[in-house]
């Protein structure tokens, strides 16, 4: 037996943990821990500080439900889903196809199938505007019986998670291309919102001096047979904090603004918004998403301390 050091504990952990069958799991937990413990030694990580994070992840853990996704909310402030989202693209997005966004923690399967032309707003406030385009290939084929899952925040800044029962639905809606590749529906111009501040990530946002906001945006998520699956955003222009979206999800190439004027507009007498697709031709089985339904992730001076304490620390 050889003692553990500073030096050697790392080497020591990587040497028990090399019987791992699974090779990209022996993989990852190398690198994990080889980082894990150099991230210690860089920031000279204290007893008191190693217990806070136990803490900080366990509130994470313990907020989680069937409908909201803490530890999702936390990588997206962090960055880490925008950095995986750009790795994953740049395996599979071809060139000139749509830039993708993060899909993020309110993304909710089995929307309602509505017509073309539908509003996806139940019970609007303020004046509708039209939602158009096109789905097509790289080469500038449409895409017909392409599906488009649209979702978004209404004009306070709530999704239906955040204001009604879990089991209604409202400002989503899944549509379905026309011989043209055409899609066209209605809804409400969003309002840019605050991330949930009500739980551990937002005490970690509120104790770095961040805002907190994401700026006005749709969701959607396009799939076609023979196609990558796409999950992207259009963020309107106007909003205030366009260039300090909190979860690092905008990009210059999916920035809308809202037309007053536009003659293409299938809804005359509407604000119109256009966004043409383009889709990817599938390589892999990969899907395009990065993230889930939440509901489907299951999922003092001594070193230590009783679980009961763990808890009660924030």
């Amino acid at each position: 037996m050889q003692d553990c050091t500073i030096e050697t504990v790392t080497d020591t952990v990587i040497a028990q943990m090399a019987t791992t069958p699974d090779a990209r799991l022996r993989e990852i937990m190398d690198s994990l821990v080889r980082h894990l413990h150099a991230f210690a030694r860089e920031v000279r990580l204290t007893p008191e500080e190693w217990l806070r994070g136990i803490a900080f992840l366990t509130a994470v853990g313990q907020t989680c439900t069937p409908h909201r996704q803490e530890f999702i909310l936390l990588s997206d402030v962090l960055g880490l889903s925008r950095l995986v989202n750009l790795m994953h693209d740049a395996e599979g997005r071809e060139e000139v196809a749509t830039e993708t966004s993060l899909l993020g923690p309110f993304f909710r399967e089995n929307a309602p199938v509505l017509p073309l032309g539908s509003s996806i707003a139940r019970t609007p406030s303020q004046a509708e505007i039209v939602l158009y385009g096109t789905v097509r290939d790289s080469e500038g084929r449409p895409i017909a019986g392409a599906t488009l899952d649209v979702w978004q925040t209404d004009e306070h800044g709530l999704y239906d998670l955040q204001r009604q029962s879990p089991e209604e639905m409202d400002l989503r809606g899944r549509f379905v291309t026309d011989a043209e590749g055409r899609y066209h529906l209605r809804t409400v111009k969003p309002l840019g919102y605050s991330i949930p501040m009500d739980g551990p990530v937002g005490d970690l946002i509120r104790a770095q001096k961040r805002h907190g906001f994401r700026p006005a945006h749709i969701h959607m998520m396009v799939g076609a047979t023979g196609y990558r699956e796409l999950v992207t955003a259009l963020y309107f222009a106007d909003d205030p904090h366009i260039d300090s979206d909190t979860v690092f999800g905008v990009s210059a190439a999916l920035l809308v603004r809202e037309r007053h004027d536009d003659a293409n507009a299938p809804l005359p007498g509407l604000p119109s918004v256009r966004f043409d697709i383009v889709l990817s031709r599938a390589r892999d089985q990969a899907a395009g998403r990065v993230g889930a339904d939440p509901a489907r992730v299951t999922g003092a001076g001594r070193v230590g301390a009783d679980p009961q304490t763990i808890t009660a620390m924030r």
